[in-house]
């Protein structure tokens, strides 16, 4: 469901505004997650990391309204009640990629089923949008570089700025300082997402990689 806002009296709209309008402003931000205790627990339970990945940063994506926050199929900004993630498969044979979107459920062992089923029926289908249409409008991406340790990525998406999404870039894990470290990178409309937000979205993103036994169950 997409809840619309009244901008008469939406305390955002000034700085909404000045952001999409005025100074038209994305920024990113990047910083190595500890997945040291989650690798441990996710090859313990026979999981692959990446659907773990993706059901993190889609649960700290939808913990906060501003980052579910677009427009809808008739142009009107509201909040969509559920957001889910669109993601990047790579195809080791032709060395293209597609784009899938899975689900979003708030317990992990629903949504890694339906992961798994979204990659079994489309995984091997080669095309950009393998399910036969673009992402849902309720839907935000994230791709994967797993050849790649990077310390920062950045997007350069040429639409003007009206792209309101939160976008995603995971990287290679490595060990650093006795830990197992992740990149990852957001691209952050400023006219919906502050320091602020950020700062709230990738906390959460550390609390559930660093606390994995409270979400994640074994596969059967």
């Amino acid at each position: 469901m997409h809840r619309l806002i009244d901008e008469t009296t939406w305390p955002r709209k000034p700085y909404f505004d000045h952001y999409y309008h005025s100074v038209k402003c994305t920024y990113s931000v990047c910083i190595d997650i500890d997945i040291t205790e989650l690798l441990q627990k996710a090859k313990a339970a026979s999981y692959k990391l990446y659907p773990c990945m993706l059901y993190i940063i889609a649960r700290a994506v939808n913990k906060q309204p501003e980052l579910r926050t677009n427009y809808d199929a008739e142009g009107r900004l509201g909040i969509w009640d559920i957001v889910d993630p669109g993601y990047t498969i790579f195809h080791d044979d032709d060395k293209t990629f597609s784009t899938l979107w899975t689900t979003y459920d708030e317990d992990f062992s629903r949504f890694h089923s339906s992961y798994l089923e979204d990659n079994r029926v489309y995984g091997s289908v080669k095309g950009f949008f393998p399910q036969g249409i673009e992402p849902p409008l309720n839907s935000f991406p994230v791709s994967c570089i797993p050849w790649l340790d990077f310390t920062g990525f950045n997007l350069n998406i040429y639409d003007d700025a009206r792209y309101l999404s939160p976008i995603f870039t995971i990287g290679k894990y490595s060990q650093k300082e006795g830990k197992t470290v992740i990149p990852i990178s957001c691209q952050l409309h400023h006219a919906l997402v502050d320091g602020y937000h950020a700062g709230l979205l990738f906390e959460e993103i550390k609390s559930l990689a660093g606390k994995p036994q409270e979400w994640l169950m074994p596969s059967t």
